[in-house]
């Protein structure tokens, strides 16, 4: 926050005690934002791992299970999040998603008001206004592999957090207040007290004393929440010694490796910023940042922040080993909040470079999908992010040779950061980049997922109406078909892990979730032979599904098959 973390403002750019006035260019911006964040809401459509939270909580719900005890392959918490989301919604399945998003986007702009709220007491209004609405617009048009994951979930919480510990002029009360905020976003996903703990880390570079009672207050509250979800759900502690094991990519199989975690990190770092170039200008904004610092121990004590929370969310990445991009999904909005901080607080002249390069790499998600794959190599992200930061190094010697009146224009390099924001959400634009290739861009995601649709309606015209099912098939199938389930475990992830992990077998979870195949079973089982195989499966566990159900055989033109209770 550059007036309480630099120490060269000018008088004209200290914060304003008295009223406010917003300044007049805001419209300009604030506008196409919003239209931008409407047109993100009716087009995005959720990524499959919703499909797969949803499926498995409208299925255990119509089978007689709330959230609390339904397994979704996320915490207690976090199901109760999506479901309650859920039951805002109505009307067919466009109609639900879009519903979903939009009140995604309305939790994005209220933690993105709380922000600015606390940030008006402490930064200038342009500085305020810049940096929350970035934050803000950065979660909104999150893209869809980000949007509503618990990663997400978790972010907005940390800002609600961090606007809360450094809202209430008495630091206990704030910190008391932050609390609540602070321990949910580690129940998100548990591996998101990371975030949590960026978000103590930002509030310390602001306030050291806050960030201490921020850590004191909100660890314990998290283990509070961890006990109420132990009470809530009598699976709960079973599925968090359990999910672990079923994740073949965990470091706890595969060890640590580190010269394979920096390969694949420089790997990833770049997928993450092709999806999401605002990564890009993250370093060229740090250094607009720290050039506003005079004082060399307080630049130098920023810098080391930095790179704690840099490392502290690629570290979360690596820890879980499957190197999911909306693993790093906390990434692209820390990039947003300090590039609003950035060009917010320009004191001697406006960053024109670094805008300019902010709004052309506006198109560059969509022009790297179209690029021959020959050209889409993960070294191209990287020379686009030294661009950037070498834009931002041209900023700050101009505006150590400019002298006098305070930056003004600065609408243009504003807009041109909403460009830049919305570039995931465009239907060219990569839906999934991996190793530095684009392997489905939004178009192809959404033609998929209209493919699994009708691949859905054609498996319900074979059952009667609300007859029970089996899924032997991923989330897509469960959340299309939307047939009752039968058991707590309506998508069967334990029995199909089998395929990677022999000794899955031996888990608790796993013997309940085989139990649905012959106890109460369903008169119907969907089978996704390329999900679920069966020449890979335990060989007793196919032995059991073939004793209980028929399947015919697959064809040409699908995997999936509807299987019939014998």
């Amino acid at each position: 926050m550059t007036t309480v973390l630099a120490d060269e403002a000018a008088p004209q750019a200290q914060p304003r005690r008295g009223g406010r006035r917003s300044p007049y260019w805001w419209p300009l911006v604030a506008l196409p934002a919003a239209a931008v964040v409407v047109y993100t809401v009716l087009t995005r459509r959720l990524t499959g791992d919703l499909h797969y939270v949803l499926g498995a909580l409208r299925t255990g719900r119509a089978a007689g299970y709330s959230p609390s005890e339904i397994f979704t392959h996320r915490p207690y918490f976090y199901r109760w999040f999506i479901a309650g989301l859920d039951r805002l919604t109505f009307g067919g399945t466009t109609v639900r998603e879009a519903l979903m998003g939009a009140a995604g986007a309305l939790l994005a702009a209220a933690a993105a008001y709380a922000l600015y709220v606390v940030l008006r007491g402490r930064l200038t209004g342009r500085e305020a206004a810049l940096t929350a609405g970035a934050t803000g617009l950065a979660l909104a048009l999150a893209p869809r592999n980000d949007f509503l994951q618990p990663e997400w979930a978790a972010v907005v919480l940390t800002v609600f957090a961090v606007a809360a510990a450094l809202g209430l002029s008495r630091p206990w009360p704030a910190a008391l207040l932050a609390a609540l905020p602070f321990g949910l976003a580690v129940m998100m996903k548990y591996s998101t007290a990371a975030t949590a703990a960026i978000g103590v880390l930002l509030v310390y570079a602001v306030d050291r004393g806050r960030a201490v009672r921020l850590a004191l207050v909100g660890v314990p509250a998290a283990v509070a929440l961890f006990g109420l979800s132990l009470l809530g759900g009598s699976h709960e502690w079973q599925w968090t010694e359990d999910m672990p094991q079923i994740n073949q990519s965990a470091l706890s199989r595969t060890g640590i490796h580190p010269s394979f975690m920096l390969d694949r990190s420089v790997e990833f770092l770049a997928d993450r910023a092709v999806e999401s170039p605002v990564l890009l200008l993250l370093p060229g904004a740090l250094l607009l940042v720290l050039s506003r610092v005079q004082r060399r121990g307080r630049r130098l004590e920023l810098l080391l922040v930095a790179l704690t929370i840099g490392l502290g969310a690629q570290a979360v990445v690596i820890v879980q080993g499957n190197w999911f991009l909306y693993h790093g999904a906390q990434m692209p909005v820390l990039a947003a909040m300090l590039w609003g901080l950035a060009v917010g607080g320009a004191r001697r002249s406006v960053p024109w470079c670094f805008g300019a390069v902010s709004l052309l790499y506006g198109a560059l998600p969509v022009l790297y999908a179209q690029a021959p794959t020959d050209w889409q190599r993960t070294y191209v992200a990287w020379v686009f992010g030294l661009v950037a930061l070498l834009a931002a190094v041209v900023d700050v010697l101009r505006a150590r040779a400019t002298a006098g009146r305070p930056a003004r224009l600065l609408w243009p390099v504003a807009l041109a950061g909403v460009v830049c924001l919305a570039a995931s959400i465009w239907p060219g634009s990569p839906h999934l980049v991996q190793y530095g290739k684009v392997r489905m861009t939004g178009t192809e995601y959404l033609a998929g997922m209209r493919n699994s649709e009708a691949e859905a309606d054609r498996l319900r015209a074979q059952m009667p109406a609300g007859a029970p099912v089996l899924y032997l098939a991923f989330g897509d199938t469960t959340y299309y078909v939307d047939h009752p389930a039968r058991c707590r475990y309506p998508i069967a992830t334990f029995l199909q892990r089998t395929r990677y992990l022999a000794d899955v077998t031996e888990l608790k979870s796993y013997r309940e979730n085989a139990d649905c195949i012959d106890h109460g079973t369903a008169p119907y089982a969907i089978l996704d032979r390329a999900w679920f195989r069966p020449a890979k499966v335990d060989p007793a566990l196919w032995r059991r599904i073939t004793a209980a159900y028929e399947c015919p055989r697959s064809t040409a033109d699908t995997m999936t098959v509807l299987c019939r209770r014998r």
